[in-house]
């Protein structure tokens, strides 16, 4: 019943042309030079997977500093081709809201949708009414290859104790080794007894964000985000991203895990027990790290701590002992006994938990975890040791505090509940976990995710840059809120749990990268210096000691080297002010700026404060990988063909499909057929009773593998005895029109279609009996399709 044209390329391109008129699209030979990219048109700086959806957004802000700044877009909008500025696409806007202004950023929004151009190349948006373009981005399913490359560097750039050296640290960012002076890493004693007898190495790891401290329980969601980047999407990691490790045969990502995890098990006491933190314990700034001058100490164990890499710890256990390499394996096991030791110390400790560290002889963040988020993170390292070793007391433990979790209590899900929500998560997926908890915990996630609060903001176009956030997470790091959410949206698929909008989570997440990447209101590609990969505007400075103001690593543009690549900063903060004894202007922006606005590319250290926009950390950067490495391997599949198909194709019109008189195939079965475009009956019996409804319409068009365009097939040029409009009486036994009976529109029978007859298809009472007439009833064909 279905048929493809996909490989037919001669009568793909036609069909091509003939639906892009009937689209109200147009694909035009005309060339002409595109002008400098604009601030009214936002895109994906480095570019979309030929699969995936592309919206390019169009704004007019309206308040906030850039405003007002009056634009009406032209009313079709091109893509065009960057090497020869020839138009290869063109279609239709769509006001967002119906012109509304979007309170979240201040701007009116149009999108333009050229999702269904896929042939591979360099690009941008053009708007022939004012003459103006976006960025040049690319299509092309290895899009974000170096953006992945470059975002997994920054952790070798982070790496503390070790120097940074040609031909591995490029671009002039290298610097010997830090933190391995006198009372410093390696020589690092306990900051309420500072005696020699306390003295231990501890030295390695990687500095938490843009100073140089390193805290376990700031690490620890770096780690397990990038654990899952690895599970979720192992294909994506190479072995050559010029690291020291590169070309060991074992993937870039574990061996620059295993440099923390190293660390981590320096922390580990003889007891099991894990000291909270290594901090320096005065103010401080020095550039390069290796001319930090400043004593470091570390703090006591903690309860909160050992929990923390306790799930590290078994996380990574599973990890590594799953690869074939024996030295992977081999350190899989070290991460499981000390995995076992750290929860072993917490049973014979119980007293201990929740801990409530008083950060004595520091100035730095306490970082101590909420008895809530202890007893969450003691659920996730419970779950990821009955993964590991089928102990039955973990599974119910579990079991036992499941229902504590906010999921439940709250009946929510939200990004800063990612570390409960990966426990949960992680446990009712195990074949072996207790099957009505393991289905209560999807039940109810798939309930939160799917309803008007998450979901619903992405289906009801909430937000025009299509990453929607409530109001009260702009704040400080809201890039990384964004990433989660990104993530959350991508959990639906990996454990397919409403596979009726698979297409819609898929979208969903790929927008929240797509903000990261430029479609946003000030146009920014939130990772440092990345023009060299492609963003024509990513930001420029970040608040780091090593990259700091008036430093040789400053400004990407002004200074000698500029901040290293690829580092995602804090994002917008509407919350953010300078310090009390600023006494100069507000700093507008990011103050006094609809949220996602609330943004300024600079790196002024205090009063100023820049640190609350755009500081980066490890947490955001692991954050932000995880997301982009499902997006780059597509390793979220949702059973299209398409999501990792590399063949050529035509320029938009992968494969095209028919179904006529379907009502031997149900709705969903039209649903799950893989075409980019499906034509169908409106009708699967030619009776009215056999309509489509349009929720169904909209079910095929939108959730199955890939999203369909739809169009209606309505039989002109001949007659089929089937449909309500028949007349039995018209035709004799042998089924040949009986004169003067049979109406004067009827021809001869088709000799090679049984009940199918020609027709005078030019005759008035033909047309009227499909198209109508005007105030006639609504029960024609043209009617129900319209309908």
């Amino acid at each position: 019943m279905y048929k493809t044209t996909g490989e037919q390329r001669g009568i793909a391109g036609f069909l091509v042309i003939v639906l892009a008129g009937l689209l109200g699209l147009t694909f035009l030979p005309v060339t002409a030079r595109g002008a400098a990219s604009d601030a009214h048109i936002r895109v994906d700086q480095f570019g979309y997977r030929r699969y995936s959806r592309k919206v390019a957004v169009l704004r007019e802000p309206v308040t906030g500093y850039d405003a007002p700044n009056p634009y009406t877009p032209s009313p079709v909008m091109e893509l065009r081709r960057a090497t020869d500025d020839r138009v290869v696409f063109s279609g239709n806007i769509e006001a967002w809201n119906n012109g509304a202004e979007h309170s979240q950023s201040g701007d009116k929004a149009w999108w333009f949708d050229f999702s269904i151009y896929r042939r591979p190349g360099e690009y941008y948006i053009y708007d022939p009414l004012n003459g103006i373009s976006s960025e040049t981005f690319r299509i092309a399913d290895d899009v974000y290859d170096e953006v992945l490359q470059q975002a997994l560097r920054v952790f070798y750039y982070q790496r503390c104790g070790t120097a940074k050296q040609l031909p591995y640290a490029e671009g002039g960012w290298t610097d010997s080794a830090c933190h391995l002076g006198p009372h410093q890493d390696t020589d690092c004693r306990l900051v309420t007894n500072p005696d020699p007898s306390t003295s231990r190495d501890l030295s390695g790891g990687w500095h938490d964000a843009g100073d140089y401290n390193k805290y376990i329980n700031y690490a620890d969601a770096t780690m397990h985000s990038l654990l899952d980047a690895y599970e979720y999407a192992p294909d994506v990691w190479t072995d050559d991203i010029n690291i020291p490790e590169s070309g060991n045969g074992i993937p870039d990502i574990l061996d620059e895990m295993r440099w923390e995890l190293e660390w981590f098990l320096k922390m580990q006491t003889a007891d099991g027990s894990v000291l909270h933190k290594l901090s320096v314990a005065e103010w401080g700034q020095s550039s390069p790290p290796s001319s930090d001058p400043l004593a470091r100490y570390y703090a006591p164990p903690t309860a909160s701590a050992t929990i923390s890499a306790c799930a590290v710890f078994a996380h990574a256990a599973l990890v590594y002992e799953g690869e074939d390499d024996p030295s992977s394996q081999a350190f899989g096991m070290q991460m499981r006994d000390a995995a076992l030791a750290a929860w072993g110390w917490l049973e014979a400790n119980p007293s201990a938990i929740p801990s409530n560290y008083d950060n004595a002889g520091f100035l730095t963040p306490a970082v101590e975890d909420s008895p809530y988020e202890q007893e969450m993170n003691m659920l996730g390292a419970a779950a990821f040791l009955y993964e590991l070793t089928g102990d039955t007391a973990y599974r119910d433990w579990v079991d036992t505090h499941y229902l504590d979790a906010h999921l439940f209590q709250w009946g929510y899900v939200m990004a800063w509940e990612e570390t409960a929500q990966r426990g949960l998560l992680r446990y009712a997926r195990n074949p072996q976990a207790t099957p009505d908890v393991a289905a209560a915990i999807l039940d109810e996630y798939q309930t939160q995710m799917s309803g008007p609060d998450v979901l619903g903001k992405w289906t009801s176009h909430a937000d025009p840059y299509q990453a929607y956030l409530q109001d009260d997470d702009y704040n400080w790091g809201s890039n990384w809120t964004k990433a989660d959410v990104g993530d959350m949206y991508l959990v639906m698929l990996r454990l397919n749990l409403d596979p009726a909008n698979k297409v819609n989570y898929k979208d969903a997440a790929e927008g929240y990268l797509h903000y990261l990447h430029g479609v946003n209101p000030p146009g920014y590609v939130y990772l440092t210096n990345m023009s060299a990969y492609g963003a024509e505007n990513s930001v420029r400075e970040m608040y780091h000691e090593w990259f700091g103001d008036g430093t040789d690593y400053d400004n990407a543009e002004t200074s000698l080297y500029g901040p290293a690549p690829g580092y995602l900063t804090g994002g917008a903060n509407p919350t953010y002010s300078p310090d009390g004894d600023y006494q100069g202007p507000p700093i507008e922006p990011p103050m006094n700026q609809p949220a996602q606005k609330s943004y300024y590319d600079w790196n002024t250290d205090w009063p100023e404060n820049s640190w609350e926009v755009t500081e980066p950390a490890i947490y955001y950067q692991a954050g932000y990988l995880r997301l982009l490495a499902q997006v780059s391997g597509g390793s979220y599949s949702t059973g299209a063909d398409g999501d990792n198909n590399n063949a050529e194709h035509p320029a938009c019109c992968v494969s095209l499909g028919y179904l006529l008189q379907p009502e031997l195939i149900s709705t969903q079965e039209i649903t799950d057929a893989g075409y980019d475009y499906l034509i169908l009956e409106p009708t699967r019996d030619g009776k009215v009773t056999g309509d489509f409804t349009p929720d169904e319409i909209e079910q095929i068009r939108n959730s199955g593998p890939v999203r369909k365009i739809v169009l209606a097939y309505l039989s002109i040029g001949e007659a089929e005895d089937y449909r309500d409009y028949w007349d039995d009486s018209w035709v004799d036994e042998a089924g040949n029109p009986i004169p003067g009976v049979a109406p004067e529109w009827l021809d001869d029978l088709n000799p090679d279609w049984p009940g199918n007859y020609k027709v005078r298809y030019w005759m008035p009472r033909w047309q009227a009996l499909l198209f109508g007439t005007p105030g006639g009833e609504n029960e024609t064909p043209l009617d129900r399709i319209i309908d």
